[in-house]
């Protein structure tokens, strides 16, 4: 990993006080968007001039969510709430700068609700922390909140020219819809009702043809 992001191991180095631990994680900006596709493409260039070349084209920021060891202590049994207060000052007064990011957190509902209109610039969703809790390593002490956008779509195709097709096929591009399909058959001379038709229809009927 830190082979893969020299610049992030340079700015711990020289930013960071000694026997700092630091829990975040690696984004790149691309554009107006976080970019995971450019994360792995940098994790998959460790050596030499393409480790350089990548870092310099794609960047990376550690986004900080919490200090775990601070001035020689270790801070994870302390509660997240006092962990924080603790990562604020490490970045005031510091001062932490690029590639160093302090990530937001809030404790008003209705803001973390803005925050999850923000998805067209990369964010997945939010991560909870109980504020009374402390750090513990190797568990999953925190909840997840993902937004996901989906638009289905209905593809179809004939056979034939237009104005005569002989067939027809048609299926939905999410892969898990339950919606069914309408596609017609030569056994009805109409719409048959079918979910996720992979192949072509039998061949149509007059009716069927006109239909189309």
């Amino acid at each position: 990993m830190t082979a893969a992001f020299p610049e992030i191991a340079d700015a711990a180095f020289a930013q960071l006080p000694g026997d700092t631990g630091l829990d975040g994680e690696l984004v790149v900006w691309e554009g107006e968007r976080l970019a995971f596709e450019r994360l792995q493409q940098r994790l998959a260039r460790r050596r030499g001039a393409g480790e350089l070349a990548a870092a310099r084209t794609w960047p990376a920021h550690l986004v900080v969510f919490d200090v775990l060891h601070l001035d020689e202590t270790d801070l994870t049994p302390w509660p997240y709430a006092r962990r924080r207060t603790a990562l604020e000052t490490l970045f005031a007064d510091t001062p932490l700068t690029a590639p160093f990011t302090l990530c937001p957190s809030i404790t008003d509902p209705t803001a973390a609700w803005v925050w999850l209109t923000w998805t067209s610039a990369g964010l997945e969703g939010l991560c909870f922390k109980r504020l009374a809790e402390p750090y513990r390593p190797g568990t999953r002490a925190r909840g997840k909140y993902k937004v996901r956008t989906i638009t289905e779509a209905i593809v179809g195709a004939v056979t034939g020219p237009p104005a005569a097709p002989r067939c027809s096929a048609a299926t939905t591009a999410r892969a898990r819809s339950a919606t069914p399909l309408r596609c017609p058959t030569s056994r009805r001379g109409g719409w048959a009702r079918a979910r996720r038709r992979r192949g072509p229809s039998e061949p149509y009927g007059p009716g069927g043809r006109a239909e189309v």
